[in-house]
């Protein structure tokens, strides 16, 4: 719940702490955001907008594909990462820089709170932030799990979180923000980044047009991220899907490709495909940690 995280969160215009007042959270400074009533809190600037966020539909296809179990494979390596770079919880509270409840686990980017769900799951003692632009999707992060806390803001800016509040942050298929990542990471904290490899739906790729991944992915987040965090680990997960036609439109529709995809083009190429369809799901879980 919202009032779980509410101790790590911090004003995203002057960044003092947050508190509650009836139905909204107010700083120091008289900065002040409503809570909505379906669960979430927005911590944009003004001058910020959600263009950017998924869609409604896109939402929807993600959480539909989710649930179907296609990416069970992804969410348990994700999982026993978290455990493994953290711990079972025990020691939930001992540390970070916020006087919160357990220690934090923040999702940049969580959308529906599918992963965060599943980690939270692993590690009982913490609770989770689920950051994303799309109020759409935090509809339903913030009711995935009991300990999950949902709020609106943009990777890009200042993350509405205190210096050091976070155990670890998760970052699956979403932007990163390497500076705002490491203020936000306690000392010793754990980044688990979940990117596609070039071989992530490859016959897809190539059979509907869809956007590829560079093979120098990994190498360009390292570059990246290398002055903020160092690399802690890396773990392949790469598995065969049996898709259907309905599959296949769904898991097209939930990704970026959605933007760029033209709905007749999709149909025509689609007849072409067999049912099922055998497709390579590939992706890194990567580890950084903050010195």
């Amino acid at each position: 719940m919202l009032q779980d995280i509410e101790p790590y969160l911090a004003c995203p215009h002057c960044a003092q702490d947050l508190t509650r007042h009836e139905r909204s959270l107010r700083c120091p400074a008289g900065h002040s955001f409503d809570l909505a009533k379906q669960g979430y809190v927005s911590l944009l600037a003004g001058d910020a907008h959600t263009g950017t966020g998924d869609t409604a539909e896109m939402v929807a296809a993600r959480a539909d594909f989710l649930a179907a179990g296609h990416y069970r494979p992804i969410a348990d390596a994700l999982a026993a990462a978290a455990a493994a770079a953290v711990g079972d919880g025990a020691d939930a509270g001992a540390g970070g820089g916020a006087d919160g409840p357990g220690g934090l686990v923040a999702d940049l980017g969580a959308g529906t709170g599918h992963y965060l769900t599943h980690v939270l799951d692993t590690l009982p003692g913490r609770v989770g932030a689920a950051l994303d632009i799309s109020k759409y999707a935090l509809r339903r992060a913030a009711k995935a799990h009991p300990r999950i806390g949902a709020v609106v803001c943009d990777a890009w800016r200042p993350l509405p979180l205190r210096d050091a509040c976070a155990d670890l942050v998760l970052n699956v298929f979403a932007p990163r923000n390497g500076p705002e990542i490491r203020r936000v990471l306690r000392p010793d904290g754990t980044l688990l980044l979940v990117s596609p490899t070039a071989r992530h739906l490859r016959e897809l790729v190539a059979a509907l047009g869809l956007l590829s991944v560079d093979e120098e992915k990994q190498r360009r987040i390292d570059e990246k991220l290398g002055p903020y965090l160092t690399p802690a680990g890396r773990q392949p997960v790469e598995f065969t899907l049996r898709l259907s036609a309905q599959d296949v439109r769904t898991v097209v529709g939930m990704g970026p490709s959605a933007w760029h995809t033209d709905p007749d083009r999709l149909a025509a190429a689609l007849e072409e495909l067999p049912e099922p369809v055998e497709v390579t799901a590939s992706v890194t879980v990567a580890a950084y940690r903050r010195p």
